[in-house]
């Protein structure tokens, strides 16, 4: 696989487990302490409505999302917010192949992961079995509160998405509530294959949310038409509820928008660039690369 001027290697050892945590590192120049229990309550009460802090030390803090309640097989509970305390931070620790698919702030990145040494983490939990657009709303109302209480974020590393964002683009941005997932906690990565004209376009994060990512082998096509047909058909999915079956067709594109009369064939397969996951392969067409017996 082929990057800019960096040749990765295909690694399928790595796996993604389906319906993990949620994870939110929130980067800074400087230290930072919690804030107080009665600020961290209010912040987060107005954008996730009815929470309740259970836990607030020099450890941290946890709140519980009351409005929400995840089913499972002993018991309903509701899921629970965890922010740690301030640590340092080492750039080092998302490595070459992570940084090389920031496309959204791509300018940014080196500077930021050079001037950020500090770190707040933060997760959900219990909150796999929540329904889609649920656990969807949960996080990111979690994340908007979050460059909330610590005004001092300079921004935002998403592990879901691999995506980077200046945490000014999360406080000020007008994406509408059922699209920032999408948005936010998916990424559509690009990559070259070296040694040939092929090329791949894949998501990342779908499987947060229990829904399946999808994997474009193809040649010949602009790749900046795929990532968009890629972000769209995500989207259908988030909001159908995984409604695209194995076998299924969808409406391809044809001089860059979509095109009802071209017809491209989804298959459940193995993905072909890690984490490892089940992802619904797009075959399209006369532009498909590679075999799909």
């Amino acid at each position: 696989m082929e990057n800019q001027n960096e040749v990765f290697k295909q690694d399928l050892s790595k796996e993604e487990r389906p319906g993990g945590v949620f994870m939110i590192q929130l980067l800074m120049k400087e230290p930072v302490e919690l804030p107080e229990k009665a600020q961290m309550e209010a912040v987060m009460a107005r954008h996730l409505s009815e929470v309740e802090c259970f836990w607030h030390n020099e450890k941290g803090a946890g709140f519980s999302a009351n409005k929400y309640l995840a089913e499972f097989k002993d018991a309903s509970v509701p899921p629970q917010l965890m922010i740690m305390p301030c640590s340092s931070f080492e750039a080092d620790h998302i490595d070459v192949f992570q940084k090389s698919q920031m496309w959204n702030c791509m300018g940014e990145r080196d500077r930021i992961l050079e001037e950020c040494r500090y770190q707040v983490m933060a997760t959900d939990m219990l909150a796999a079995t929540l329904p889609v657009e649920e656990r969807a709303e949960l996080d990111m109302d979690f994340m908007e509160a979050l460059v909330e209480l610590f005004p001092q974020c300079e921004a935002v590393y998403l592990h879901t998405s691999g995506k980077l964002f200046p945490a000014g683009e999360i406080r000020n941005h007008q994406i509408p509530r059922e699209d920032r997932f999408i948005h936010f906690a998916v990424n559509a990565r690009f990559f070259n294959i070296q040694g040939t004209e092929d090329m791949l376009v894949d998501t990342v994060g779908m499987s947060t949310l229990l829904l399946p990512d999808l994997q474009y082998h193809f040649h010949s096509m602009d790749p900046n038409w795929v990532v968009n047909h890629a972000y769209t058909v995500a989207a259908y999915i988030f909001k159908n509820n995984d409604s695209l079956k194995n076998d299924d067709t969808i409406d391809g594109i044809a001089d860059g928008r979509f095109d009802p009369n071209v017809q491209w064939k989804c298959r459940c397969e193995d993905a072909l660039i890690q984490p490892s996951r089940p992802v619904f392969d797009v075959c399209m067409g006369q532009y498909a690369s590679g075999s799909r017996e």
